[in-house]
Protein backbone atom coordinates (compact mmCIF):
# COMPACT_ATOMS: atom_id res chain seq x y z
CA UNK A 1 0.00 0.00 0.00
CA UNK A 2 1.23 3.35 -0.97
CA UNK A 3 2.20 6.12 1.72
CA UNK A 4 -0.58 8.09 0.40
CA UNK A 5 -3.18 5.73 0.59
CA UNK A 6 -2.20 4.43 4.02
CA UNK A 7 -2.73 7.95 5.50
CA UNK A 8 -5.85 7.95 3.92
CA UNK A 9 -7.32 4.62 4.79
CA UNK A 10 -8.12 5.95 8.04
CA UNK A 11 -5.57 3.36 10.20
CA UNK A 12 -2.72 4.30 11.56
CA UNK A 13 0.50 3.03 10.64
CA UNK A 14 2.60 0.99 13.05
CA UNK A 15 6.35 0.92 14.01
CA UNK A 16 8.40 -2.15 12.04
CA UNK A 17 9.75 -3.44 15.85
CA UNK A 18 5.87 -4.09 16.65
CA UNK A 19 4.33 -4.75 13.36
CA UNK A 20 4.43 -9.06 13.70
CA UNK A 21 2.99 -8.32 16.98
CA UNK A 22 0.55 -6.04 16.44
CA UNK A 23 -0.91 -8.15 13.39
CA UNK A 24 -1.43 -10.70 15.15
CA UNK A 25 -3.34 -8.91 17.74
CA UNK A 26 -5.69 -7.39 15.73
CA UNK A 27 -5.79 -9.11 12.78
CA UNK A 28 -4.91 -5.91 10.35
CA UNK A 29 -3.57 -5.67 7.43
CA UNK A 30 -0.20 -4.79 6.43
CA UNK A 31 1.08 -1.73 7.56
CA UNK A 32 4.66 0.66 7.33
CA UNK A 33 6.44 2.93 9.53
CA UNK A 34 4.98 6.15 10.98
CA UNK A 35 4.80 8.95 8.60
CA UNK A 36 6.07 12.35 9.51
CA UNK A 37 8.73 13.20 12.16
CA UNK A 38 9.16 10.25 14.36
CA UNK A 39 10.48 10.13 17.44
CA UNK A 40 11.74 6.97 19.47
CA UNK A 41 12.28 6.66 23.18
CA UNK A 42 13.82 3.65 25.26
CA UNK A 43 11.89 2.29 27.94
CA UNK A 44 8.24 1.66 28.01
CA UNK A 45 4.87 3.70 27.52
CA UNK A 46 2.75 4.38 29.94
CA UNK A 47 -0.45 6.19 29.19
CA UNK A 48 -4.02 6.57 29.69
CA UNK A 49 -4.83 10.34 29.67
CA UNK A 50 -5.09 13.14 26.80
CA UNK A 51 -2.60 16.40 26.35
CA UNK A 52 -1.92 18.49 28.71
CA UNK A 53 0.30 20.83 26.62
CA UNK A 54 -1.14 21.91 24.46
CA UNK A 55 -4.22 21.17 26.59
CA UNK A 56 -7.47 19.34 24.98
CA UNK A 57 -10.68 20.56 25.66
CA UNK A 58 -11.37 18.02 28.41
CA UNK A 59 -8.73 18.75 30.35
CA UNK A 60 -8.60 22.58 29.88
CA UNK A 61 -12.91 22.43 30.49
CA UNK A 62 -12.06 20.29 33.84
CA UNK A 63 -9.56 22.65 35.10
CA UNK A 64 -11.86 25.62 33.75
CA UNK A 65 -15.33 23.60 36.07
CA UNK A 66 -13.58 22.65 38.98
CA UNK A 67 -14.21 24.33 42.00
CA UNK A 68 -12.48 24.17 45.49
CA UNK A 69 -15.82 21.50 47.17
CA UNK A 70 -14.88 19.42 44.36
CA UNK A 71 -18.07 20.05 42.02
CA UNK A 72 -17.86 21.03 38.16
CA UNK A 73 -19.37 24.52 37.47
CA UNK A 74 -17.83 25.68 34.23
CA UNK A 75 -17.12 28.65 33.92
CA UNK A 76 -15.85 29.09 29.97
CA UNK A 77 -19.41 29.44 28.32
CA UNK A 78 -18.09 26.24 25.69
CA UNK A 79 -17.38 24.10 28.73
CA UNK A 80 -20.86 25.07 29.88
CA UNK A 81 -22.15 24.14 27.27
CA UNK A 82 -20.58 20.68 27.48
CA UNK A 83 -22.04 19.98 30.49
CA UNK A 84 -25.09 21.26 30.16
CA UNK A 85 -25.34 18.38 27.20
CA UNK A 86 -23.13 15.73 28.76
CA UNK A 87 -23.47 16.40 32.21
CA UNK A 88 -20.40 16.34 34.33
CA UNK A 89 -19.26 13.35 34.89
CA UNK A 90 -17.20 13.18 32.03
CA UNK A 91 -15.19 16.27 33.15
CA UNK A 92 -13.91 14.34 36.07
CA UNK A 93 -12.69 11.55 33.38
CA UNK A 94 -11.21 14.28 31.26
CA UNK A 95 -8.49 11.11 30.77
CA UNK A 96 -10.93 8.73 29.27
CA UNK A 97 -12.02 9.72 25.44
CA UNK A 98 -11.34 6.69 23.85
CA UNK A 99 -12.50 3.64 21.88
CA UNK A 100 -12.18 0.27 23.14
CA UNK A 101 -12.29 -0.88 19.79
CA UNK A 102 -10.36 1.70 18.00
CA UNK A 103 -7.45 -0.27 16.76
CA UNK A 104 -5.63 2.90 15.53
CA UNK A 105 -8.87 3.97 13.47
CA UNK A 106 -9.25 7.28 12.38
CA UNK A 107 -10.78 7.97 8.97
CA UNK A 108 -14.29 6.48 8.40
CA UNK A 109 -14.29 5.15 12.10
CA UNK A 110 -14.44 8.02 13.81
CA UNK A 111 -17.84 10.00 12.04
CA UNK A 112 -17.40 13.22 10.71
CA UNK A 113 -18.76 15.97 13.54
CA UNK A 114 -17.54 13.84 16.42
CA UNK A 115 -13.85 14.16 16.21
CA UNK A 116 -13.45 15.77 19.36
CA UNK A 117 -15.37 13.00 21.57
CA UNK A 118 -13.84 10.31 19.17
CA UNK A 119 -16.71 8.82 18.73
CA UNK A 120 -17.43 8.27 22.41
CA UNK A 121 -20.86 8.57 23.11
CA UNK A 122 -20.06 10.03 26.83
CA UNK A 123 -18.38 12.82 25.61
CA UNK A 124 -20.26 14.26 22.85
CA UNK A 125 -20.74 17.79 24.11
CA UNK A 126 -17.27 18.72 23.19
CA UNK A 127 -17.78 17.96 19.57
CA UNK A 128 -19.41 21.38 19.63
CA UNK A 129 -18.59 23.83 16.77
CA UNK A 130 -17.75 26.95 18.59
CA UNK A 131 -14.94 29.74 18.66
CA UNK A 132 -14.97 30.09 22.73
CA UNK A 133 -13.26 27.06 23.80
CA UNK A 134 -10.60 27.47 26.15
CA UNK A 135 -7.09 28.52 23.53
CA UNK A 136 -3.45 27.78 23.47
CA UNK A 137 -1.61 30.30 21.93
CA UNK A 138 1.15 28.96 19.39
CA UNK A 139 3.98 30.45 17.13
CA UNK A 140 3.81 28.50 13.73
CA UNK A 141 7.09 26.35 12.90
CA UNK A 142 8.15 26.88 16.79
CA UNK A 143 9.96 24.28 18.61
CA UNK A 144 7.79 23.44 22.00
CA UNK A 145 7.39 21.24 24.43
CA UNK A 146 4.40 18.35 24.20
CA UNK A 147 2.98 17.18 27.45
CA UNK A 148 0.08 13.65 27.68
CA UNK A 149 -0.62 13.01 31.14
CA UNK A 150 -0.12 9.42 31.70
CA UNK A 151 -3.04 8.51 34.26
CA UNK A 152 -2.82 4.92 33.73
CA UNK A 153 -0.52 2.16 32.36
CA UNK A 154 -0.24 1.14 28.72
CA UNK A 155 2.75 1.08 25.87
CA UNK A 156 1.60 3.21 22.80
CA UNK A 157 2.12 5.67 20.06
CA UNK A 158 1.20 8.84 19.24
CA UNK A 159 -0.16 10.73 16.10
CA UNK A 160 -0.30 14.36 15.91
CA UNK A 161 -2.45 16.07 13.33
CA UNK A 162 -3.37 19.66 12.05
CA UNK A 163 -6.18 21.57 10.68
CA UNK A 164 -6.29 22.50 7.15
CA UNK A 165 -5.65 26.35 6.32
CA UNK A 166 -8.81 28.35 6.53
CA UNK A 167 -10.61 26.01 9.10
CA UNK A 168 -13.38 27.33 10.96
CA UNK A 169 -13.86 27.01 14.04
CA UNK A 170 -17.81 27.62 13.96
CA UNK A 171 -18.57 24.29 11.69
CA UNK A 172 -18.35 20.64 12.65
CA UNK A 173 -14.92 19.35 12.45
CA UNK A 174 -14.65 17.03 9.86
CA UNK A 175 -11.97 14.61 8.69
CA UNK A 176 -11.60 16.72 5.14
CA UNK A 177 -10.67 19.82 7.99
CA UNK A 178 -7.78 17.75 8.85
CA UNK A 179 -4.35 17.44 7.56
CA UNK A 180 -3.89 14.13 5.74
CA UNK A 181 -0.66 13.07 7.31
CA UNK A 182 0.24 13.99 11.17
CA UNK A 183 3.09 16.38 11.34
CA UNK A 184 4.49 14.09 14.10
CA UNK A 185 4.55 10.56 15.26
CA UNK A 186 6.15 9.91 18.89
CA UNK A 187 7.36 5.92 19.46
CA UNK A 188 7.00 4.92 22.76
CA UNK A 189 8.05 7.78 24.96
CA UNK A 190 9.13 7.75 28.31
CA UNK A 191 6.81 7.93 31.46
CA UNK A 192 7.65 11.46 33.77
CA UNK A 193 6.41 10.63 37.53
CA UNK A 194 3.42 8.12 38.71
CA UNK A 195 0.28 7.08 36.81
CA UNK A 196 -2.84 7.74 38.42
CA UNK A 197 -1.74 11.51 38.88
CA UNK A 198 -2.73 14.58 37.10
CA UNK A 199 1.50 15.30 37.08
CA UNK A 200 2.32 12.21 35.72
CA UNK A 201 3.28 12.78 31.92
CA UNK A 202 5.08 11.93 28.95
CA UNK A 203 6.95 14.77 27.30
CA UNK A 204 8.55 14.86 23.97
CA UNK A 205 9.76 18.10 21.82
CA UNK A 206 8.67 18.83 18.31
CA UNK A 207 8.60 21.64 15.69
CA UNK A 208 5.12 22.92 15.00
CA UNK A 209 4.09 23.31 10.96
CA UNK A 210 4.92 26.21 9.27
CA UNK A 211 2.92 28.69 7.57
CA UNK A 212 0.06 27.79 9.74
CA UNK A 213 -2.20 31.62 11.59
CA UNK A 214 -5.22 32.12 12.92
CA UNK A 215 -7.45 29.26 14.88
CA UNK A 216 -6.71 25.54 14.49
CA UNK A 217 -7.49 22.34 15.98
CA UNK A 218 -4.32 19.91 17.26
CA UNK A 219 -5.70 16.33 17.10
CA UNK A 220 -3.88 13.80 19.11
CA UNK A 221 -4.44 9.93 18.52
CA UNK A 222 -2.94 7.55 20.75
CA UNK A 223 -2.79 3.91 19.88
CA UNK A 224 -2.28 1.11 22.57
CA UNK A 225 0.40 -1.53 21.10
CA UNK A 226 -1.17 -3.80 23.88
CA UNK A 227 -4.63 -3.49 22.90
CA UNK A 228 -7.24 -1.92 20.32
CA UNK A 229 -7.61 1.05 22.92
CA UNK A 230 -7.25 4.38 21.26
CA UNK A 231 -7.30 7.54 22.69
CA UNK A 232 -8.78 10.63 20.62
CA UNK A 233 -8.77 14.43 21.54
CA UNK A 234 -8.99 18.19 20.08
CA UNK A 235 -6.59 20.95 21.52
CA UNK A 236 -8.14 24.14 20.39
CA UNK A 237 -4.84 26.53 19.26
CA UNK A 238 -4.64 29.76 17.58
CA UNK A 239 -1.25 30.44 16.02
CA UNK A 240 -0.40 34.42 16.79
CA UNK A 241 3.16 34.47 18.13
CA UNK A 242 2.19 32.76 21.57
CA UNK A 243 4.45 30.77 23.70
CA UNK A 244 1.85 28.10 24.92
CA UNK A 245 -0.19 30.47 27.05
CA UNK A 246 -3.72 29.40 27.96
CA UNK A 247 -6.94 31.72 28.00
CA UNK A 248 -9.99 31.24 28.31
CA UNK A 249 -10.45 29.08 31.50
CA UNK A 250 -10.68 30.72 35.13
CA UNK A 251 -7.24 30.37 36.64
CA UNK A 252 -4.76 29.46 33.50
CA UNK A 253 -1.71 30.03 35.89
CA UNK A 254 -2.82 27.55 38.48
CA UNK A 255 -4.30 24.30 37.21
CA UNK A 256 -6.16 22.10 39.91
CA UNK A 257 -4.34 18.94 41.39
CA UNK A 258 -7.05 18.13 43.94
CA UNK A 259 -9.39 16.31 43.97
CA UNK A 260 -8.29 13.73 41.59
CA UNK A 261 -10.46 12.80 39.24
CA UNK A 262 -11.73 9.91 41.46
CA UNK A 263 -10.94 6.04 43.25
CA UNK A 264 -11.81 2.21 43.33
CA UNK A 265 -11.16 -0.84 44.58
CA UNK A 266 -11.03 -4.72 43.72
CA UNK A 267 -11.70 -7.75 45.88
CA UNK A 268 -11.92 -11.09 44.79
CA UNK A 269 -13.19 -14.42 45.80
CA UNK A 270 -12.94 -17.85 45.10
CA UNK A 271 -16.07 -18.86 43.20
CA UNK A 272 -14.78 -22.97 42.72
CA UNK A 273 -11.39 -24.91 42.40
CA UNK A 274 -10.71 -27.92 40.91
CA UNK A 275 -7.24 -30.13 40.56
CA UNK A 276 -5.49 -27.72 38.51
CA UNK A 277 -7.86 -24.84 38.42
CA UNK A 278 -10.15 -22.29 39.71
CA UNK A 279 -12.47 -19.46 39.11
CA UNK A 280 -12.63 -16.40 40.51
CA UNK A 281 -15.06 -13.26 40.57
CA UNK A 282 -13.41 -9.93 41.29
CA UNK A 283 -15.67 -6.78 42.59
CA UNK A 284 -14.90 -3.25 41.43
CA UNK A 285 -16.04 -0.39 43.61
CA UNK A 286 -16.17 3.03 42.63
CA UNK A 287 -15.04 4.88 46.28
CA UNK A 288 -13.90 7.82 45.29
CA UNK A 289 -16.52 11.10 45.51
CA UNK A 290 -17.06 11.21 41.87
CA UNK A 291 -18.85 9.13 39.00
CA UNK A 292 -16.35 7.50 36.79
CA UNK A 293 -16.89 6.48 33.25
CA UNK A 294 -13.81 3.36 33.20
CA UNK A 295 -11.87 1.23 35.43
CA UNK A 296 -8.97 -1.35 35.43
CA UNK A 297 -8.30 -4.16 37.64
CA UNK A 298 -4.20 -5.55 37.53
CA UNK A 299 -2.10 -8.33 39.06
CA UNK A 300 0.63 -10.36 38.86
CA UNK A 301 -0.30 -14.29 37.89
CA UNK A 302 1.79 -16.95 39.61
CA UNK A 303 4.24 -18.39 37.01
CA UNK A 304 2.75 -21.38 35.65
CA UNK A 305 -0.56 -20.19 36.05
CA UNK A 306 -2.66 -18.54 33.02
CA UNK A 307 -6.26 -17.52 32.28
CA UNK A 308 -8.50 -19.99 30.28
CA UNK A 309 -11.92 -17.40 30.06
CA UNK A 310 -13.07 -13.98 31.43
CA UNK A 311 -16.19 -12.68 30.76
CA UNK A 312 -17.48 -9.09 31.53
CA UNK A 313 -14.60 -7.48 30.74
CA UNK A 314 -11.38 -6.96 28.52
CA UNK A 315 -8.29 -8.35 29.25
CA UNK A 316 -4.46 -7.68 28.34
CA UNK A 317 -1.89 -10.16 29.29
CA UNK A 318 1.71 -9.62 29.60
CA UNK A 319 4.12 -12.70 30.43
CA UNK A 320 1.94 -13.29 33.94
CA UNK A 321 1.06 -9.70 34.20
CA UNK A 322 -2.72 -9.30 33.75
CA UNK A 323 -5.10 -6.16 32.92
CA UNK A 324 -8.57 -6.03 32.69
CA UNK A 325 -10.68 -3.21 31.28
CA UNK A 326 -14.40 -2.60 32.20
CA UNK A 327 -16.98 -4.07 29.28
CA UNK A 328 -18.68 -1.52 27.12
CA UNK A 329 -21.70 -1.64 29.52
CA UNK A 330 -20.56 -2.10 33.31
CA UNK A 331 -17.54 1.32 33.20
CA UNK A 332 -20.01 3.90 34.28
CA UNK A 333 -20.24 3.37 38.19
CA UNK A 334 -21.78 5.82 40.94
CA UNK A 335 -19.60 7.13 44.28
CA UNK A 336 -20.31 3.39 46.40
CA UNK A 337 -21.67 1.29 43.32
CA UNK A 338 -20.12 -1.78 42.27
CA UNK A 339 -19.41 -4.18 39.52
CA UNK A 340 -18.24 -7.60 39.15
CA UNK A 341 -16.27 -9.38 36.33
CA UNK A 342 -15.13 -12.96 36.22
CA UNK A 343 -12.33 -15.39 35.09
CA UNK A 344 -11.07 -19.30 35.19
CA UNK A 345 -7.36 -20.02 35.71
CA UNK A 346 -5.89 -23.24 34.73
CA UNK A 347 -2.29 -24.48 36.68
CA UNK A 348 -1.66 -25.38 39.86
CA UNK A 349 -1.29 -23.56 43.31
CA UNK A 350 -5.02 -22.13 43.70
CA UNK A 351 -6.19 -18.45 44.16
CA UNK A 352 -3.31 -16.79 44.98
CA UNK A 353 -4.07 -14.03 47.64
CA UNK A 354 -2.08 -11.44 45.52
CA UNK A 355 -3.02 -7.94 45.67
CA UNK A 356 -5.65 -6.35 43.16
CA UNK A 357 -4.55 -2.86 41.91
CA UNK A 358 -7.53 -0.88 40.69
CA UNK A 359 -7.31 2.53 38.57
CA UNK A 360 -10.24 4.89 36.97
CA UNK A 361 -10.01 5.03 33.31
Amino acid sequence: MSAAKLATSGRLPLPARYRAFFLVLLALVTTIPALGLVFTAGGKAEAHGTPMKPGSRTFLCWQDGLTDTGEIKPVNPACAAAAQESGTTPFYNWFSVLRSDGAGRTRGFVPDGELCSGGNTNFTGFNQPRDDWPLTHLTAGATVDFSYNAWAAHPGWFYVYITKDGFDPTQPITWNDMEEQPFLSVDHPPLNGSPGTVEANYSWTGALPEGKDGRHIIYMVWQRSDSQETFYSCSDVVFDGGNGEVTGIKDPGNPPTEPPPGDCSATRRTTGSWSGGYQSEVTVTNTGDVPMLGWMVDWTLPDGQAIDSLWSGTMTVQGQEVMVHNAGWNGALDPGESTTFGYVVSGSGGDPATDLTCQVG
